[in-house]
Protein backbone atom coordinates (compact mmCIF):
# COMPACT_ATOMS: atom_id res chain seq x y z
CA UNK A 1 0.00 0.00 0.00
CA UNK A 2 1.49 3.51 -0.92
CA UNK A 3 1.32 5.62 2.53
CA UNK A 4 1.75 8.98 0.23
CA UNK A 5 -0.52 11.32 -0.97
CA UNK A 6 -0.41 15.17 -2.51
CA UNK A 7 -2.11 18.15 -0.82
CA UNK A 8 -2.15 21.14 -2.95
CA UNK A 9 -3.63 23.21 0.45
CA UNK A 10 -2.89 21.63 3.61
CA UNK A 11 0.56 20.62 4.92
CA UNK A 12 1.52 16.37 5.07
CA UNK A 13 3.90 15.67 7.93
CA UNK A 14 5.86 12.62 7.42
CA UNK A 15 5.95 10.28 10.54
CA UNK A 16 7.97 6.89 11.23
CA UNK A 17 5.82 4.19 12.52
CA UNK A 18 6.65 0.80 13.18
CA UNK A 19 9.30 -0.01 9.83
CA UNK A 20 7.31 1.94 7.49
CA UNK A 21 6.56 5.92 6.98
CA UNK A 22 3.41 7.41 6.87
CA UNK A 23 2.02 10.63 6.26
CA UNK A 24 -0.71 12.41 8.10
CA UNK A 25 -2.30 16.34 7.75
CA UNK A 26 -2.64 17.52 11.65
CA UNK A 27 -6.14 19.37 11.99
CA UNK A 28 -6.89 22.37 13.67
CA UNK A 29 -9.27 25.34 13.73
CA UNK A 30 -6.64 27.38 12.61
CA UNK A 31 -7.20 25.33 9.30
CA UNK A 32 -10.80 26.79 8.65
CA UNK A 33 -10.15 29.58 6.40
CA UNK A 34 -8.31 27.14 4.47
CA UNK A 35 -11.88 24.87 3.36
CA UNK A 36 -12.62 26.94 0.71
CA UNK A 37 -10.10 26.58 -1.49
CA UNK A 38 -9.79 22.63 -0.08
CA UNK A 39 -13.68 22.79 -1.25
CA UNK A 40 -12.87 24.61 -4.83
CA UNK A 41 -15.88 24.16 -6.86
CA UNK A 42 -18.34 22.91 -4.13
CA UNK A 43 -21.14 25.06 -3.55
CA UNK A 44 -23.40 22.33 -1.79
CA UNK A 45 -22.46 19.33 0.66
CA UNK A 46 -25.20 17.24 0.81
CA UNK A 47 -25.42 15.03 4.15
CA UNK A 48 -27.50 12.49 3.72
CA UNK A 49 -28.95 10.32 6.62
CA UNK A 50 -29.72 10.94 10.44
CA UNK A 51 -28.17 7.71 11.88
CA UNK A 52 -24.68 7.87 14.09
CA UNK A 53 -22.80 9.74 11.64
CA UNK A 54 -24.76 11.70 10.20
CA UNK A 55 -25.97 14.47 12.92
CA UNK A 56 -22.78 14.74 13.95
CA UNK A 57 -20.72 15.54 10.29
CA UNK A 58 -23.91 17.92 8.98
CA UNK A 59 -23.22 19.85 12.17
CA UNK A 60 -19.87 20.16 12.70
CA UNK A 61 -19.46 20.88 8.92
CA UNK A 62 -21.90 23.62 8.51
CA UNK A 63 -20.20 24.90 11.97
CA UNK A 64 -17.10 25.10 10.18
CA UNK A 65 -17.75 26.40 6.66
CA UNK A 66 -19.91 29.49 8.66
CA UNK A 67 -19.09 32.48 6.83
CA UNK A 68 -18.16 30.92 3.51
CA UNK A 69 -20.17 30.52 0.38
CA UNK A 70 -20.99 27.03 0.93
CA UNK A 71 -24.08 25.25 2.02
CA UNK A 72 -24.48 22.36 4.28
CA UNK A 73 -27.83 20.50 3.47
CA UNK A 74 -30.04 17.46 5.14
CA UNK A 75 -31.33 15.07 3.13
CA UNK A 76 -34.18 12.62 3.97
CA UNK A 77 -36.96 10.55 2.91
CA UNK A 78 -39.83 12.86 2.77
CA UNK A 79 -42.25 12.24 5.89
CA UNK A 80 -38.83 10.69 7.77
CA UNK A 81 -39.50 10.61 11.59
CA UNK A 82 -35.88 12.03 11.89
CA UNK A 83 -37.18 15.59 10.16
CA UNK A 84 -37.90 16.74 13.78
CA UNK A 85 -34.64 16.14 15.30
CA UNK A 86 -32.75 17.92 11.93
CA UNK A 87 -35.13 21.00 12.36
CA UNK A 88 -33.96 20.79 16.32
CA UNK A 89 -30.92 21.42 15.41
CA UNK A 90 -31.51 24.28 12.77
CA UNK A 91 -31.36 22.18 9.68
CA UNK A 92 -35.24 23.88 8.09
CA UNK A 93 -36.72 23.57 4.25
CA UNK A 94 -37.66 27.30 5.30
CA UNK A 95 -33.60 27.79 5.38
CA UNK A 96 -33.10 25.87 2.31
CA UNK A 97 -30.43 23.73 4.31
CA UNK A 98 -33.12 20.74 5.02
CA UNK A 99 -34.63 18.73 1.38
CA UNK A 100 -35.58 15.57 0.48
CA UNK A 101 -32.74 12.95 -0.13
CA UNK A 102 -32.99 12.51 -3.79
CA UNK A 103 -33.20 16.21 -4.48
CA UNK A 104 -30.79 16.73 -2.12
CA UNK A 105 -28.24 14.01 -3.91
CA UNK A 106 -29.22 15.75 -7.52
CA UNK A 107 -28.26 19.36 -6.78
CA UNK A 108 -25.28 18.84 -4.29
CA UNK A 109 -21.62 18.74 -5.62
CA UNK A 110 -20.01 16.50 -2.70
CA UNK A 111 -22.38 13.97 -1.45
CA UNK A 112 -21.82 12.26 1.77
CA UNK A 113 -23.82 8.83 2.14
CA UNK A 114 -24.30 8.21 5.80
CA UNK A 115 -27.53 6.44 5.70
CA UNK A 116 -27.40 2.78 7.62
CA UNK A 117 -25.49 0.00 5.68
CA UNK A 118 -28.64 -1.81 4.64
CA UNK A 119 -29.90 1.07 3.31
CA UNK A 120 -27.06 1.98 1.29
CA UNK A 121 -27.44 -1.91 -0.04
CA UNK A 122 -31.33 -1.31 -1.01
CA UNK A 123 -30.68 1.97 -2.47
CA UNK A 124 -27.23 1.99 -3.91
CA UNK A 125 -28.71 1.87 -8.08
CA UNK A 126 -31.41 5.14 -7.15
CA UNK A 127 -28.48 6.81 -4.81
CA UNK A 128 -25.81 6.02 -7.72
CA UNK A 129 -28.58 7.21 -10.39
CA UNK A 130 -29.24 10.62 -8.68
CA UNK A 131 -25.72 11.50 -8.28
CA UNK A 132 -24.32 14.32 -11.02
CA UNK A 133 -21.29 13.58 -13.06
CA UNK A 134 -18.79 15.00 -11.74
CA UNK A 135 -19.50 15.31 -8.73
CA UNK A 136 -18.61 13.52 -5.42
CA UNK A 137 -19.55 10.66 -3.66
CA UNK A 138 -18.58 10.68 0.02
CA UNK A 139 -18.28 7.55 2.32
CA UNK A 140 -17.42 7.45 5.95
CA UNK A 141 -17.33 3.20 5.84
CA UNK A 142 -16.48 1.25 3.15
CA UNK A 143 -19.06 -0.92 3.47
CA UNK A 144 -20.99 -0.19 0.17
CA UNK A 145 -17.65 -0.69 -1.89
CA UNK A 146 -17.61 -4.71 -0.35
CA UNK A 147 -21.05 -4.94 -1.10
CA UNK A 148 -20.65 -3.63 -4.82
CA UNK A 149 -17.56 -6.27 -4.92
CA UNK A 150 -19.51 -9.31 -3.72
CA UNK A 151 -22.40 -8.84 -6.65
CA UNK A 152 -19.54 -7.95 -9.12
CA UNK A 153 -20.63 -4.28 -9.55
CA UNK A 154 -18.72 -0.92 -9.52
CA UNK A 155 -19.17 3.11 -8.53
CA UNK A 156 -19.83 4.96 -12.00
CA UNK A 157 -16.75 5.86 -13.37
CA UNK A 158 -17.66 9.27 -13.93
CA UNK A 159 -17.48 10.96 -10.56
CA UNK A 160 -15.18 10.98 -7.63
CA UNK A 161 -15.28 8.41 -4.85
CA UNK A 162 -14.05 9.57 -1.63
CA UNK A 163 -13.70 8.49 2.42
CA UNK A 164 -13.30 9.89 5.63
CA UNK A 165 -13.97 7.72 8.67
CA UNK A 166 -13.77 9.18 11.85
CA UNK A 167 -12.78 6.44 14.29
CA UNK A 168 -15.34 6.71 17.00
CA UNK A 169 -19.24 7.22 17.02
CA UNK A 170 -21.04 10.44 15.64
CA UNK A 171 -22.12 11.49 19.21
CA UNK A 172 -18.20 11.38 19.87
CA UNK A 173 -17.42 12.74 16.74
CA UNK A 174 -19.83 15.94 17.22
CA UNK A 175 -19.10 15.98 21.36
CA UNK A 176 -15.48 16.69 20.80
CA UNK A 177 -15.70 19.23 18.39
CA UNK A 178 -18.00 21.20 20.88
CA UNK A 179 -15.08 20.63 23.30
CA UNK A 180 -12.81 22.06 20.48
CA UNK A 181 -14.11 25.38 20.49
CA UNK A 182 -12.79 25.63 23.66
CA UNK A 183 -9.64 23.67 23.15
CA UNK A 184 -7.89 23.72 20.32
CA UNK A 185 -7.34 19.35 18.67
CA UNK A 186 -9.99 18.69 20.50
CA UNK A 187 -11.83 15.93 18.07
CA UNK A 188 -11.61 12.19 16.60
CA UNK A 189 -8.91 11.21 14.53
CA UNK A 190 -9.91 10.15 10.79
CA UNK A 191 -8.76 7.84 8.20
CA UNK A 192 -9.33 9.14 4.13
CA UNK A 193 -9.66 6.89 1.02
CA UNK A 194 -9.42 8.03 -2.25
CA UNK A 195 -10.85 5.13 -4.35
CA UNK A 196 -11.68 7.52 -7.52
CA UNK A 197 -10.36 10.88 -8.72
CA UNK A 198 -11.49 11.83 -12.31
CA UNK A 199 -11.09 15.68 -11.65
CA UNK A 200 -7.69 15.89 -9.42
CA UNK A 201 -9.30 17.43 -6.49
CA UNK A 202 -10.33 14.52 -4.70
CA UNK A 203 -8.06 14.04 -2.16
CA UNK A 204 -8.23 17.89 -0.82
CA UNK A 205 -11.82 17.32 -0.98
CA UNK A 206 -11.30 14.40 1.27
CA UNK A 207 -8.72 16.09 3.64
CA UNK A 208 -10.73 19.44 4.06
CA UNK A 209 -13.75 17.06 4.74
CA UNK A 210 -12.12 15.76 7.72
CA UNK A 211 -10.76 18.81 8.88
CA UNK A 212 -13.74 20.49 9.15
CA UNK A 213 -15.35 17.29 11.24
CA UNK A 214 -12.80 18.64 13.57
CA UNK A 215 -10.17 15.57 13.27
CA UNK A 216 -7.07 16.24 15.03
CA UNK A 217 -5.26 13.77 12.66
CA UNK A 218 -6.09 12.28 9.42
CA UNK A 219 -4.15 9.20 7.68
CA UNK A 220 -4.10 7.36 4.55
CA UNK A 221 -5.96 4.29 3.73
CA UNK A 222 -7.54 2.57 1.25
CA UNK A 223 -11.72 2.24 0.73
CA UNK A 224 -10.85 -1.71 0.59
CA UNK A 225 -8.23 -2.14 3.47
CA UNK A 226 -11.34 0.54 5.83
CA UNK A 227 -14.12 -2.06 4.98
CA UNK A 228 -12.12 -4.87 6.20
CA UNK A 229 -10.41 -3.51 9.52
CA UNK A 230 -13.71 -1.71 10.15
CA UNK A 231 -16.13 -4.51 10.00
CA UNK A 232 -13.51 -6.75 11.43
CA UNK A 233 -12.56 -4.19 14.50
CA UNK A 234 -16.08 -4.23 15.24
CA UNK A 235 -16.54 -7.51 15.82
CA UNK A 236 -13.45 -7.90 17.71
CA UNK A 237 -12.02 -6.22 20.57
CA UNK A 238 -14.41 -3.19 19.55
CA UNK A 239 -17.45 -4.24 20.32
CA UNK A 240 -18.06 -8.09 20.20
CA UNK A 241 -14.94 -9.48 21.64
CA UNK A 242 -15.06 -7.02 24.34
CA UNK A 243 -18.66 -8.22 25.20
CA UNK A 244 -18.17 -11.52 24.72
CA UNK A 245 -14.71 -11.28 27.63
CA UNK A 246 -16.86 -9.50 30.15
CA UNK A 247 -19.33 -12.26 29.91
CA UNK A 248 -17.13 -14.96 30.25
CA UNK A 249 -15.31 -13.08 33.01
CA UNK A 250 -18.22 -12.55 34.97
CA UNK A 251 -19.50 -16.16 35.21
CA UNK A 252 -15.98 -17.47 35.96
CA UNK A 253 -15.03 -14.92 38.93
CA UNK A 254 -18.35 -15.76 40.24
CA UNK A 255 -17.40 -19.41 40.43
CA UNK A 256 -14.41 -18.55 41.96
CA UNK A 257 -16.29 -17.46 45.00
CA UNK A 258 -17.19 -13.67 44.03
CA UNK A 259 -19.75 -11.54 44.82
CA UNK A 260 -22.08 -10.53 41.84
CA UNK A 261 -21.10 -7.28 42.53
CA UNK A 262 -17.10 -8.15 42.84
CA UNK A 263 -17.78 -10.38 39.66
CA UNK A 264 -19.02 -7.17 37.71
CA UNK A 265 -16.33 -5.03 38.94
CA UNK A 266 -12.87 -7.18 38.15
CA UNK A 267 -14.80 -7.63 34.82
CA UNK A 268 -16.68 -5.07 33.35
CA UNK A 269 -15.68 -2.25 35.35
CA UNK A 270 -11.67 -3.03 35.10
CA UNK A 271 -11.67 -2.70 31.31
CA UNK A 272 -13.64 0.09 30.73
CA UNK A 273 -12.14 1.86 33.44
CA UNK A 274 -8.26 1.75 34.54
CA UNK A 275 -7.39 -0.63 32.31
CA UNK A 276 -8.78 1.76 28.94
CA UNK A 277 -7.35 5.13 31.05
CA UNK A 278 -3.84 3.60 31.55
CA UNK A 279 -3.54 2.25 27.67
CA UNK A 280 -4.70 5.79 26.77
CA UNK A 281 -2.55 7.79 28.41
CA UNK A 282 0.60 5.18 28.90
CA UNK A 283 0.64 2.35 26.38
CA UNK A 284 -0.17 -1.27 26.79
CA UNK A 285 2.97 -2.53 28.47
CA UNK A 286 2.04 0.50 31.15
CA UNK A 287 -0.99 -2.15 32.65
CA UNK A 288 1.55 -5.03 32.93
CA UNK A 289 3.81 -2.81 34.59
CA UNK A 290 1.37 -1.57 36.68
CA UNK A 291 0.82 -5.37 38.40
CA UNK A 292 2.48 -6.52 41.07
CA UNK A 293 4.94 -9.46 41.15
CA UNK A 294 1.89 -12.20 41.71
CA UNK A 295 -0.35 -10.03 39.62
CA UNK A 296 2.33 -10.24 36.53
CA UNK A 297 2.51 -14.04 36.62
CA UNK A 298 -1.30 -14.09 36.76
CA UNK A 299 -1.23 -11.95 33.89
CA UNK A 300 1.16 -13.82 32.05
CA UNK A 301 -0.50 -17.37 32.56
CA UNK A 302 -3.49 -15.46 31.62
CA UNK A 303 -2.34 -14.20 28.24
CA UNK A 304 -0.79 -17.76 27.20
CA UNK A 305 -3.93 -18.93 27.72
CA UNK A 306 -5.90 -16.70 25.84
CA UNK A 307 -4.22 -15.37 22.88
CA UNK A 308 -4.28 -18.47 20.53
CA UNK A 309 -8.29 -19.41 21.24
CA UNK A 310 -9.02 -15.36 20.31
CA UNK A 311 -6.59 -15.12 17.58
CA UNK A 312 -8.38 -17.77 16.24
CA UNK A 313 -11.89 -16.83 16.17
CA UNK A 314 -10.42 -13.38 14.38
CA UNK A 315 -8.70 -15.23 12.04
CA UNK A 316 -12.36 -16.50 11.17
CA UNK A 317 -14.05 -13.25 11.09
CA UNK A 318 -11.38 -11.78 9.02
CA UNK A 319 -11.63 -14.63 6.70
CA UNK A 320 -15.77 -13.73 6.42
CA UNK A 321 -15.80 -10.10 6.17
CA UNK A 322 -12.66 -10.50 3.24
CA UNK A 323 -14.65 -12.96 1.83
CA UNK A 324 -17.96 -10.63 1.37
CA UNK A 325 -19.80 -13.36 3.42
CA UNK A 326 -20.38 -11.22 6.71
CA UNK A 327 -21.64 -8.59 4.19
CA UNK A 328 -24.44 -10.69 2.72
CA UNK A 329 -24.64 -11.51 6.72
CA UNK A 330 -25.92 -8.27 7.59
CA UNK A 331 -27.96 -8.27 4.90
CA UNK A 332 -29.59 -10.84 5.50
CA UNK A 333 -29.71 -9.70 8.83
CA UNK A 334 -31.47 -6.64 8.15
CA UNK A 335 -34.10 -8.75 6.39
CA UNK A 336 -34.60 -10.84 9.62
CA UNK A 337 -35.09 -7.71 11.90
CA UNK A 338 -38.17 -6.79 10.00
CA UNK A 339 -39.62 -9.48 11.53
CA UNK A 340 -37.72 -9.96 14.33
CA UNK A 341 -36.90 -6.64 15.71
CA UNK A 342 -33.25 -7.18 17.69
CA UNK A 343 -33.59 -6.95 21.63
CA UNK A 344 -31.82 -5.36 24.02
CA UNK A 345 -28.99 -7.38 25.68
CA UNK A 346 -29.37 -5.37 29.20
CA UNK A 347 -31.77 -7.17 30.74
CA UNK A 348 -29.92 -9.99 31.87
CA UNK A 349 -28.76 -10.34 35.91
CA UNK A 350 -25.02 -9.48 34.51
CA UNK A 351 -26.20 -5.74 33.23
CA UNK A 352 -28.89 -5.64 35.91
CA UNK A 353 -25.88 -5.60 38.34
CA UNK A 354 -23.73 -3.44 36.62
CA UNK A 355 -26.60 -0.36 37.25
CA UNK A 356 -26.25 -0.49 40.74
CA UNK A 357 -22.37 -1.07 40.41
CA UNK A 358 -21.93 1.72 38.46
CA UNK A 359 -24.14 4.14 40.84
CA UNK A 360 -22.09 3.29 43.51
CA UNK A 361 -18.83 3.38 41.82
CA UNK A 362 -15.95 4.78 43.87
CA UNK A 363 -12.96 4.97 40.50
CA UNK A 364 -9.82 4.79 42.91
CA UNK A 365 -11.05 1.60 44.16
CA UNK A 366 -11.74 0.00 41.05
CA UNK A 367 -8.62 -2.78 40.41
CA UNK A 368 -6.96 -3.11 37.23
CA UNK A 369 -7.41 -6.99 37.61
CA UNK A 370 -4.30 -9.27 36.18
CA UNK A 371 -6.89 -12.14 34.78
CA UNK A 372 -8.87 -9.44 32.91
CA UNK A 373 -5.95 -7.26 31.46
CA UNK A 374 -5.00 -10.79 30.85
CA UNK A 375 -7.83 -11.90 28.72
CA UNK A 376 -8.32 -8.34 27.18
CA UNK A 377 -5.06 -7.49 26.25
CA UNK A 378 -4.38 -10.99 24.77
CA UNK A 379 -7.58 -10.16 22.79
CA UNK A 380 -6.10 -7.37 21.66
CA UNK A 381 -2.70 -8.23 20.81
CA UNK A 382 -4.57 -10.95 18.35
CA UNK A 383 -6.20 -8.62 16.48
CA UNK A 384 -3.67 -6.08 16.04
CA UNK A 385 -1.28 -9.00 15.18
CA UNK A 386 -3.80 -10.84 12.42
CA UNK A 387 -4.17 -7.04 11.28
CA UNK A 388 -0.68 -6.91 10.79
CA UNK A 389 -0.31 -10.36 8.71
CA UNK A 390 -2.66 -8.73 6.38
CA UNK A 391 -1.03 -5.62 5.44
CA UNK A 392 -2.90 -3.08 6.74
CA UNK A 393 -1.47 0.09 7.51
CA UNK A 394 0.26 0.72 11.29
CA UNK A 395 -1.71 4.14 11.49
CA UNK A 396 -5.05 2.42 10.92
CA UNK A 397 -3.80 -1.09 13.14
CA UNK A 398 -3.20 1.17 15.96
CA UNK A 399 -6.71 3.45 15.42
CA UNK A 400 -8.95 0.20 14.64
CA UNK A 401 -7.73 -1.91 17.21
CA UNK A 402 -6.70 0.38 20.30
CA UNK A 403 -7.12 3.92 20.32
CA UNK A 404 -10.58 4.05 18.95
CA UNK A 405 -11.52 1.57 21.89
CA UNK A 406 -10.21 3.08 24.57
CA UNK A 407 -10.91 6.73 23.57
CA UNK A 408 -14.04 6.56 22.06
CA UNK A 409 -16.07 3.61 23.06
CA UNK A 410 -14.37 1.95 26.36
CA UNK A 411 -15.58 5.84 27.89
CA UNK A 412 -19.32 5.20 26.84
CA UNK A 413 -19.63 1.69 28.23
CA UNK A 414 -17.79 2.68 31.81
CA UNK A 415 -20.53 5.41 31.20
CA UNK A 416 -23.47 3.18 30.55
CA UNK A 417 -22.41 -0.17 30.24
CA UNK A 418 -21.13 -2.18 27.32
CA UNK A 419 -24.19 -3.71 26.77
CA UNK A 420 -25.71 0.17 26.31
CA UNK A 421 -22.77 0.93 23.88
CA UNK A 422 -23.68 -2.23 21.99
CA UNK A 423 -27.39 -1.28 21.88
CA UNK A 424 -26.57 2.18 20.52
CA UNK A 425 -24.37 1.17 17.36
CA UNK A 426 -25.69 1.25 14.02
CA UNK A 427 -27.07 -1.57 12.77
CA UNK A 428 -24.22 -3.63 10.86
CA UNK A 429 -22.18 -3.00 14.26
CA UNK A 430 -24.76 -4.28 16.74
CA UNK A 431 -25.82 -7.46 14.05
CA UNK A 432 -21.75 -8.47 14.37
CA UNK A 433 -21.49 -7.90 18.34
CA UNK A 434 -24.00 -10.08 18.45
CA UNK A 435 -23.00 -12.86 16.57
CA UNK A 436 -19.13 -12.85 17.41
CA UNK A 437 -19.29 -11.69 21.25
CA UNK A 438 -21.34 -15.38 21.59
CA UNK A 439 -18.21 -17.29 20.10
CA UNK A 440 -15.20 -15.29 21.99
CA UNK A 441 -17.54 -16.46 25.27
CA UNK A 442 -17.81 -20.08 24.27
CA UNK A 443 -13.81 -20.50 23.16
CA UNK A 444 -12.14 -18.17 26.31
CA UNK A 445 -14.50 -20.43 28.21
CA UNK A 446 -13.90 -23.94 26.87
CA UNK A 447 -10.30 -23.12 26.69
CA UNK A 448 -8.32 -20.02 28.38
CA UNK A 449 -10.49 -20.52 31.36
CA UNK A 450 -9.77 -24.10 31.34
CA UNK A 451 -6.09 -23.44 30.73
CA UNK A 452 -5.84 -21.11 33.95
CA UNK A 453 -7.94 -23.71 36.10
CA UNK A 454 -5.21 -26.36 35.19
CA UNK A 455 -2.57 -24.19 35.92
CA UNK A 456 -1.21 -23.76 32.67
CA UNK A 457 2.49 -22.71 32.64
CA UNK A 458 3.09 -19.35 30.74
CA UNK A 459 4.63 -19.42 27.01
CA UNK A 460 7.64 -17.29 27.34
CA UNK A 461 8.22 -17.05 23.97
CA UNK A 462 4.63 -15.53 23.08
CA UNK A 463 4.58 -13.47 26.27
CA UNK A 464 8.56 -12.20 24.92
CA UNK A 465 7.12 -11.57 21.47
CA UNK A 466 4.40 -9.59 23.18
CA UNK A 467 6.89 -7.70 25.77
CA UNK A 468 8.46 -6.50 22.09
CA UNK A 469 6.33 -6.21 19.55
CA UNK A 470 6.39 -3.03 17.59
CA UNK A 471 2.97 -2.06 17.98
CA UNK A 472 4.22 -0.30 21.03
CA UNK A 473 6.50 1.92 19.45
CA UNK A 474 3.67 2.49 16.83
CA UNK A 475 1.19 3.17 19.90
CA UNK A 476 3.83 5.32 21.61
CA UNK A 477 3.95 7.67 18.09
CA UNK A 478 -0.10 7.49 17.77
CA UNK A 479 -0.65 9.09 21.43
CA UNK A 480 0.52 12.13 20.41
CA UNK A 481 -2.34 12.06 18.16
CA UNK A 482 -5.15 11.68 20.50
CA UNK A 483 -7.57 14.06 21.36
CA UNK A 484 -5.84 16.70 23.44
CA UNK A 485 -8.57 16.56 26.21
CA UNK A 486 -10.65 13.58 27.58
CA UNK A 487 -14.47 12.97 26.11
CA UNK A 488 -16.90 14.86 27.93
CA UNK A 489 -19.84 12.00 28.87
CA UNK A 490 -22.95 14.13 29.57
CA UNK A 491 -26.60 13.12 28.80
Amino acid sequence: MNLDFDTKVFEKEKIRIGDMDEYVVRGGRHLFPLLPKAFEGIKQIGVLGRSSQGPAQAQNLRDSLAGTDIKVKVGLRANSASIPHAEAVGFTQANGTLGEMFDVIAESDLVLLLIADGAQAQNYKEILAAIRPGATLGLSHGFLLGYLKSIGETFPPDINVIAVCPKGMGPSVRRLYEQGKEVNGAGINSSFAIDQDINGQATDYALGWSVALGSPWTFQTTLESEYKSDIFGERGILLGAVHGIVESLYRWFISHGQSREEAFTNSVESITGPISQMISKNGILAVYESLDAEGQETFRRTYSAAYHPAFEILMEIYTEVASGNEIRSVIEGNNRNKRYPMGKIDGTEMWQVGVDVRAHRQPDQTPINPVTAGIYIATMMAQVDLLKEHGHPYSEIANESIIEAVDSLNPYMHYKGVAYMIDNCSTTARLGARKWAARFDYILSQQAFTALDQNAQVDEELVENFMTNNIHQVLATCAEMRPSVDIALVG
